[in-house]
């Protein structure tokens, strides 16, 4: 780090937790970002602050002015961009020795493996089942580590999902792939409130931050947030045994409040 990087990253690098060595692990780590929207947005705009040296914004949409109410990332000025180029410009804007690339595209399976492979943390930051699993696919094949967010309605929620840890379960385990519909997370067709996604985004963040710079404990498990009483809800997960997803990496284990 030069002199002026002491001084941009200088109240985390206090941080006893952080220190040089963490702040220099997040100058050198590499962040995929799957979604430029209402989480996406302060995720970028986070972890380029927070020095991360290269992030991916992976994201095949435009901005439309319905996306405003939310989507910090992007201004009046953006109507039109495709999300990931607008996502990008942000955050160079902001932290402009950030490494930041836009993908301005639907990644198929095997694309998301190749750039999950490129990454050392994944954040899914889509609203939709079906790009859910395939991130986490992607997550699995690859080992890394995915930061998993959603925010509908009042309603949030996040967890991250290690493949590098034995006793992980992964996204799929949580929710088999029968049983859900796209129309379930969809905020074109259930709403949202528009501070809801910007907390959820930054937990999402914290959490990447952590586990690129090594300090604290990753989050275990799944958390709630319940937006109308303020209330988080915590709950246990193991691997499932049957999931189409990891089960051939031998674990088992189950879910409990």
């Amino acid at each position: 780090m030069n002199d002026q990087d002491l001084l941009r990253y200088s109240r985390q690098i206090m941080l006893p937790q952080v220190d040089i060595d963490g702040q220099e692990r997040l100058l050198a780590s590499r962040a995929l970002i799957v979604g430029a929207g209402g989480l996406g947005s302060p995720v970028a705009l986070y972890l380029a602050a927070a020095g991360v040296g290269q992030l991916t914004i992976a994201d095949a949409d435009v901005v439309e002015i319905s996306n405003l109410q939310r989507q910090i990332a992007h201004q009046e000025q953006d109507l039109g961009r495709n999300k990931a180029l607008s996502a990008a410009d942000s955050a160079i804007a902001l932290n402009a020795s950030c490494r930041v690339s836009a993908i301005e595209r639907h990644l198929d399976a095997e694309g998301l493996v190749q750039a999950a492979r490129e990454a050392d943390v994944i954040l899914d930051c889509t609203d939709r089942f079906s790009s859910r699993y395939a991130i986490n696919a992607a997550s699995v094949a690859a080992g890394v580590p995915l930061v998993s967010g959603a925010a509908i309605r009042f309603s949030g929620q996040l967890a991250v999902f290690d493949p590098r840890d034995e006793t992980s379960p992964c996204y799929a385990c949580l929710y088999p792939p029968d049983d859900q519909g796209d129309e379930a997370l969809s905020c074109a067709e259930s709403g949202v409130i528009s501070p809801l996604v910007g907390l959820i985004g930054c937990f999402q963040a914290l959490e990447a931050v952590k586990l690129l710079s090594g300090a604290g404990t990753p989050h275990r498990g799944l958390a709630t947030f319940d937006g109308l009483s303020g209330e988080w809800r915590h709950y246990r997960l193991g691997r499932d045994p049957r999931c189409p997803a990891c089960a051939d990496r031998g674990r088992s284990g189950g879910a409990s409040a």
